[in-house]
C-alpha cells in the first residue's frame, strides 16, 4: 500500500488475515496509540456496522461501571 498522508492522529490503511484469523496492527496505528507487546485490544462487531479495535483499558471503565464487582 502506497503510503498517504492523513491528517494528524488518522490512519487508514489494510491488514491481511493470516491463516490462523490473526492480523497485525500496523507499527503506525501502535505508535499512535500507544499499543505495546502485550497490551489487550478490545474487538466490537456488529453484522452492520463492521469491526472495530480499541484500546482495552480505555473502555473498561465501562465495563467497570455495569459490573462494579467483577474481577
Amino acid at each position: 500500500m502506497s503510503k498517504e498522508r492523513w491528517p494528524e492522529g488518522k490512519y487508514m490503511g489494510t491488514v491481511k488475515v493470516g491463516p490462523k484469523g490473526q492480523i497485525i496492527v500496523p507499527k503506525e496505528v501502535r505508535d499512535l496509540f500507544n499499543i505495546k507487546p502485550g497490551d489487550m485490544l478490545l474487538v466490537l462487531a456488529d453484522v452492520n456496522a463492521g469491526i472495530a479495535v480499541h484500546p482495552f483499558d480505555e473502555a473498561r471503565f465501562v465495563f467497570d461501571k455495569i459490573f462494579p464487582n467483577s474481577q
